[in-house]
């Protein structure tokens, strides 16, 4: 298969401007619908932004490889583009796009077109060729250049082992399994031949896995190189020699990840995906990802939770039979019981996989309870910190469990490790950490926590709402969002209502500001930012804080401190007017059971339009040319 049978000197536009990526890519669909392989143009243009929506595909080193599914396209097809001057919109190098290729394929199609993806992501990998084809002046002769390449591309041959005698195994995947998986896989084996090393890359893409590694290539293999963004097959690893790094990586530095790789000092890895760093910055990003593990398993059972509250109250406020009431507001509260125990039992997976699960859970359930020596009557959950502890602490105390059993038990009595030792063990010094140690103070620190929030009035119980919804609007669903965010579910549980209003009206305002902002003060957007008023609306009535993040991320000096401060006053406002809410989530979708309805809109109302006023001072005009 070749670039070429879908590309056709009709569909290459040189040198051409565009103000925005969706013009780029109407100017290529039109091209498209001339040569008779689209149908319609601006419905397959329609179909290329919901796809682009999902994930950018600008690919780095000013390049962009847009594609979609579209009914509106008779077969795969190839359009492409040159920009000049070059798109601002950036690649994740910094760079601005300077050449586009559009990939159009049928609604319901086979994978044709992710095979043209893959070996046009190849084909880019070369520089040299990149560089010609921005100088190519006529439209044929930047098809002939990728025509000439093509014929010059040699047939696959097994690599020579290295000179060392090692032999290197890899796997790349990416979010969308497309372009970043195939890029990494290229730039590796590229980089492979021109050092003479043994190298096979299995790839976790859209087609699926392609070129699998079977376990005698595992065994005989002296280092896997996992280039991978998402979570990929690791249990066939145990043992061996394993070095992590993303695709951008791989693709931006593959001869220094292979020399990591050949050098023989990276770790074994034991099962999971463990702290395993000594670089303070990696250190803290393993440790959110393993966060994020545990908190997104736990958030379904909070949403669900709370909305059976709140329909609980609801059904209570319109006199349903008392029967209907109590059985939505068990399941609620039962579902809340669930929440610390399911989040420490993801973290523990996280960090030390299946092994872990189990006394990362009981871990939780204790700090749940609040279990500790002294009488049942006195124990006070430990609440959200006695699960972190009790998840990070299970899920490490597994990987120190197995490199002690790796290390001294005897080959005889290796069935134990798993039915036995690992369970029993771990569950006994998790249950005596969280009761001993940890659930004490924790749940003593809980119950002075929740008599301060109580005690709080006037001034300091304003300032509360006003930091929360500030806190909301700070990163656009990242740490800091989320640890608001927490802090208002937690205090669902003391029935501190108004701490989850300033929370939720703090995460509703950035996108609605924004979108206000687009609608009163028209000249300081462009129009691709204008269109997305309706959006931003629904995803802001919705409680959806990322519908600001696109504008945050285009002129971060100005919307954040403006979205900043409106949450801010939203917070502020919802405390104020005695606002309440008794579920987590849902947004303007949960008016009827929040407390002082009015004055929560009147805050949301107020909150929006003083961001949309400060982005309007802020953002000058654009320049019209």
């Amino acid at each position: 298969m070749h670039i070429t049978d879908h590309l056709q000197p009709a569909c290459i536009a040189l040198r051409r401007p565009a103000a925005s990526l969706p013009e780029a890519v109407r100017l290529m669909a039109g091209l498209l619908a001339q040569s008779g392989d689209v149908t319609d143009a601006d419905a397959f243009a329609a179909d290329v932004q919901k796809r682009e929506a999902l994930g950018a595909t600008r690919i780095g080193g000013g390049l962009a490889i847009p594609h979609a599914k579209s009914k509106a396209v008779r077969e795969v097809a190839l359009a492409a583009l040159t920009l000049d001057p070059p798109l601002g919109c950036t690649t994740p190098d910094g760079e601005p796009v300077r050449m586009m290729f559009l990939i159009a394929a049928p609604d319901g199609a086979n994978d044709l077109h992710v095979q043209v993806l893959a070996e046009l992501a190849k084909l880019l990998m070369d520089k040299a060729l990149c560089a010609k084809l921005m100088q190519a002046q006529t439209p044929q002769a930047f098809y002939d250049l990728i025509a000439a390449q093509e014929r010059r591309a040699p047939e696959p041959q097994a690599p020579a082992p290295s000179a060392a005698g090692g032999r290197l195994l890899a796997v790349t995947a990416c979010p969308s399994g497309l372009a970043h998986t195939y890029l990494a896989a290229e730039a590796l084996q590229k980089a492979a031949r021109s050092r003479g090393l043994d190298l096979k890359v299995e790839t976790n893409g859209a087609m699926g896995v392609e070129h699998p590694l079977t376990s005698e290539e595992i065994a005989n293999a002296d280092c896997i190189l996992v280039a991978a963004d998402r979570s990929v097959p690791m249990a066939r690893f145990v043992g061996k020699r394993v070095l992590t790094v993303t695709t951008r990586e791989a693709i931006r530095d593959a001869q220094g990840v292979l020399d990591r790789a050949a050098a023989g000092r990276t770790p074994v890895y034991r099962g999971g995906n463990a702290l395993r760093t000594n670089d303070w910055r990696e250190l803290g990003r393993e440790a959110y990802r393993h966060l994020m593990a545990g908190i997104s398993h736990m958030l379904p059972f909070v949403v669900a939770g709370g909305v059976m509250i709140a329909v609980a109250l609801l059904l209570d406020q319109l006199g349903a039979p008392p029967v209907a009431g109590d059985t939505l507001n068990t399941l609620g509260r039962t579902a809340f019981v669930l929440v610390y125990p399911v989040l420490a039992a993801f973290i523990a997976h996280s960090i030390g996989d299946t092994p872990a699960f189990m006394p990362g859970l009981m871990g939780g359930y204790l700090a749940q309870l609040g279990v500790t020596a002294a009488p049942e009557a006195s124990w006070v959950s430990s609440g959200f910190w006695g699960a972190l502890v009790a998840g990070f602490t299970a899920g490490m105390l597994v990987r120190l469990l197995q490199w002690l059993c790796d290390t001294f038990l005897p080959q005889s009595l290796e069935q134990l490790r798993a039915g036995l030792l690992l369970p029993v063990f771990s569950l006994l010094g998790v249950g005596l950490l969280m009761v001993l140690i940890v659930n004490p103070p924790l749940g003593d620190f809980n119950t002075w926590l929740c008599t301060l929030l109580s005690a709080m009035n006037g001034g300091s119980r304003l300032a509360l709402g006003a930091v929360l919804g500030l806190l909301m609007a700070t990163d656009y669903g990242g740490p800091i969002n989320k640890a608001a965010y927490v802090t208002g579910t937690v205090a669902l549980v003391s029935e501190q209502y108004d701490i989850m209003a300033s929370a939720m009206v703090g995460g509703m305002v950035p996108p609605i500001g924004v979108a206000l902002a687009c609608l009163l003060f028209e000249n300081r957007f462009t129009a691709e930012e204008r269109r997305t008023v309706p959006q931003n609306l629904l995803m802001g009535a919705s409680f959806v804080t990322e519908g600001a993040l696109p504008f945050a991320l285009r002129d971060p000096l100005r919307v954040g401190p403006a979205c900043m401060l409106g949450s801010g006053l939203a917070g502020f406002l919802t405390v104020f007017l005695r606002c309440g809410c008794p579920a987590p989530h849902g947004g303007l979708f949960l008016i009827a059971v929040i407390q002082n309805p009015l004055g929560f809109l009147l805050a949301l109302l107020a909150g929006s339009l003083l961001t949309a006023a400060l982005l309007g001072i802020l953002k000058k005009p654009l320049q019209t040319s």
